[in-house]
C-alpha cells in the first residue's frame, strides 16, 4: 500500500517507453524498476497529491536509471 504502487507502475512505464524508443534492451527493464524501488521510502498515502508526487519522483528517478545503465 502506500505509495509503492504508484511508483511501481511509474517506474515500469517509463522503462517500456525506454524500451519501446531503444533506449535500453528488454532485459534492463526490470533493471530500472528495481533501482527505483530500492530508493523508494514507501509512505502512507493522504490526498492525490501524496499520489502525484510519488509518480512524478518515480518517473524521474526512473530516467536517472536508464541513464546509469
Amino acid at each position: 500500500g502506500g505509495t509503492l504502487p504508484a511508483v511501481l507502475n511509474a517506474a515500469d512505464e517509463v522503462a517500456v517507453k525506454g524500451f519501446l524508443q531503444g533506449r535500453i534492451g528488454f532485459d534492463k527493464i526490470t533493471e530500472v524498476v528495481e533501482r527505483v524501488m530500492e530508493r523508494h521510502h514507501n509512505t502512507p498515502l493522504r490526498t492525490l497529491q501524496d499520489v502525484i508526487a510519488a509518480d512524478r519522483w518515480a518517473r524521474e528517478e526512473a530516467e536517472k536509471a536508464m541513464e546509469a545503465i
